[in-house]
């Protein structure tokens, strides 16, 4: 019997391939999941105590102590909601944006000395406004895309596996999630990812096998996708459930393509360009590496490892379709609400049905365990970028005289505001684009950062720009966006079966040509005010832009931080040093790594040591000349891709 859970039914609705008591129900998947989430938590624990948590640089960017394999196996696991629900083309793309974020913009990033992206505009530009702007225009993005999307997908597996309603499934993910994110710092995030892509690409690979194993190998994989139809159509047109003519192509027209190539060409690149170059989570990674080399092998190394979602995700979701037609392709509203609870259709069960139906016991267990892990930690690192983000930038304008220690319990409590509005964003997701979560992210993201995407590109490579031009470069842009992102979900993105009635004039355009259209808006209107109004002067960009990246002269900035470490000056925190905590506030303090250490202090002359190295970006020749190298045949890869499944 289904019991109540705040008006939600504990055990899911039962479907015609489902049952109410879900399907981790034997000894060898549930052992799997518990000693797999006892390893989990013992490496994140491990990290927690190896680590110095109780600092900015510590808590916030692993103290720039990982090196290229551990920091970029976590830029896999950041994105993994992105990767399960992906389209090919967007794997293949990030093969070329992440050569451009190694070696054309973190040497920027690391030779500015910045911990965040408003930080470096800050800096770039001075004044406040810009920097508060791109604070709150991020932390709404990782709301709206990666927080929810990443829950609702967590959700799903959970739901999948265990029958549970989907919010107490979301209940349940981040119970777990919380615990070492608020613990242990980007350390243990990073720790934790790469034990869990390690696992997760080992786990695709024999799910993959299996998948192929079923329908006979690629060839007859190919013939029966097109023929992979509901049984129950209820007079629906045919275009609303077959397989679409192109479903093996990349390049698809450019007029009546579900995603047209031009869209794909431009659109896509300046979205994958705001996300690998710009976004806080995925930069934060790449700034903790160890020095500029390990930036690059990481990127070279996170490049190779995304072409991998192709062929263990990306074909079997779509073999899910031939093993399980009237669930995963099904059209009738009725009958998608029976068996995915959204009646706009199933497409974002496909690939955790295959993993529950498929898997034999054991390995299923595993499998589920890696890729919920895999979510959780993908929701770790946003936690943990989020938190910098609002600590960094917005926290310490209420709160300039703010400690070290109240900086970090700051980042901590609003990760739990965070969640909660997350948590009610969840059915905005499940219902829009059709039920396709893959194009929810991508529709978000074209309506709200091709502003963000132009700045940063002007900002690195024309020095001329200047604020106003980048303030109002913002403003316009993001006003266009939510124009048309606001009627769009005010109409309802609707489904094959029951159109929106938005009109054509406003969402007539596909989301990625809208893209295309905001971004060279956003471009004219930066360079038109920058032209029209005074230039920066030099002295204020020294190591701030690419002309003048190499300039040793000293760096006037334009403003000062908002925030210094003042512990040292302020009596009360030297009191409070000196009284011996009580044995309960010891343990308290030690578990959330806000424990209060005395520091050698430092002489200036190793105070300017500690920052050159901070912000060094040389490289051993050697190693330079082997990362150029395979970002070479990276590239070359990228284009061999694009041109076999153009």
């Amino acid at each position: 019997m289904s019991r109540d859970y705040f008006g939600f039914s504990f055990i899911r609705s039962t479907g015609r391939n489902s049952t109410a008591t879900g399907v981790l129900n034997n000894p060898a998947d549930i052992s799997v999941i518990v000693v797999y989430f006892l390893v989990v938590l013992a490496v994140g624990v491990w990290a927690m105590i190896r680590t110095n948590r109780s600092t900015v640089g510590g808590f916030f960017l692993a103290g720039r102590s990982m090196v290229w394999c551990r920091s970029q196996f976590d830029l896999i696991s950041a994105n993994v909601a992105l990767i399960i629900y992906s389209l090919c083309a967007c794997v293949f793309q990030a093969l070329i944006v992440v050569v451009i974020l190694g070696w054309l913009f973190v040497p920027i990033y690391i030779k500015a000395g910045v911990v965040t992206m408003p930080e470096y505009l800050k800096k770039r530009f001075g004044g406040q406004r810009i920097r508060i702007y791109l604070s709150v225009l991020s932390l709404f993005l990782y709301v709206f895309t990666k927080i929810s999307a990443d829950m609702f997908s967590g959700a799903i597996f959970i739901n999948q596996a265990l029958g549970l309603n989907i919010y107490l499934a979301v209940v349940c993910l981040l119970m777990i999630t919380a615990l070492y994110t608020v613990t242990g710092g980007l350390a243990a995030v990073i720790y934790t990812d790469t034990l869990q892509t390690i696992i997760m690409i080992v786990g695709s690979f024999i799910l993959m096998g299996f998948a192929f194993s079923e329908v006979g190998g690629y060839e007859r994989f190919q013939e029966l996708y097109m023929k992979a139809v509901p049984s129950i159509t209820a007079n629906i047109s045919e275009s609303c459930y077959e397989p679409r003519a192109d479903s093996f192509h990349i390049f698809r027209n450019a007029i009546t393509g579900d995603l047209p190539w031009p869209g794909l060409v431009f659109g896509l690149t300046i979205q994958a360009a705001w996300y690998w170059c710009t976004d806080q989570v995925i930069v934060q990674r790449c700034l903790s590496a160890k020095n500029l080399s390990h930036v690059k092998g990481g990127c070279i190394l996170c490049g190779y490892l995304k072409l991998l979602p192709m062929f263990l995700m990306v074909f079997p979701g779509m073999i899910s379709r031939i093993l399980y037609p009237d669930v995963v392709a099904c059209v009738d509203p009725a009958e998608c609400e029976k068996y995915c609870g959204a009646s706009v259709g199933c497409t974002n069960i496909a690939y955790p049905k295959l993993v529950v139906d498929l898997m034999p016991n054991g390995l299923r267990g595993l499998m589920l365990s890696v890729m919920l892990a895999s979510l959780m930690s993908s929701l770790t690192s946003i936690f943990n970028s989020a938190s910098t983000l609002f600590t960094m930038d917005i926290y310490t304008k209420i709160r300039r005289s703010a400690s070290e220690k109240e900086l970090m319990i700051a980042g901590r409590v609003f990760i739990l505001g965070l969640i909660g509005v997350s948590i009610a964003w969840i059915p905005v997701v499940q219902s829009a684009q059709s039920g396709q979560l893959f194009d929810y992210i991508q529709s978000i993201t074209s309506y709200l950062t091709p502003p963000v995407a132009a700045v940063f590109m002007l900002a690195i490579f024309c020095k001329r720009v200047n604020e106003s031009g980048a303030f109002y470069g913002l403003t316009i842009g993001l006003g266009i966006g939510l124009s048309r992102m606001i009627a769009e979900f005010a109409y309802g993105t609707g489904s094959c079966v029951n159109p929106s009635d938005c009109p054509t004039i406003i969402c007539g355009v596909h989301y990625l040509y809208f893209s295309i259209i905001l971004f060279v808006i956003s471009c004219i209107i930066i360079l038109g005010i920058s032209l029209m109004t005074k230039p920066i002067p030099d002295k204020h960009l020294y190591r701030l832009c690419w002309t003048l990246r190499n300039c040793t002269e000293e760096r006037v900035d334009l403003e000062q931080d908002d925030w210094v470490d003042n512990s040292k000056s302020n009596p009360m925190d030297i009191k409070e040093l000196e009284e011996e905590p009580s044995l309960c506030k010891k343990a308290v303090m030690c578990f959330c790594g806000l424990e209060q250490k005395k520091a050698p202090e430092l002489s200036p002359e190793e105070q300017a040591e500690l920052q050159k190295k901070l912000t060094d970006t040389s490289e051993v020749p050697l190693w330079r000349n082997v990362v150029n190298a395979n970002a070479i045949i990276l590239l070359c890869v990228a284009v061999f891709f694009h041109g076999f499944f153009g």
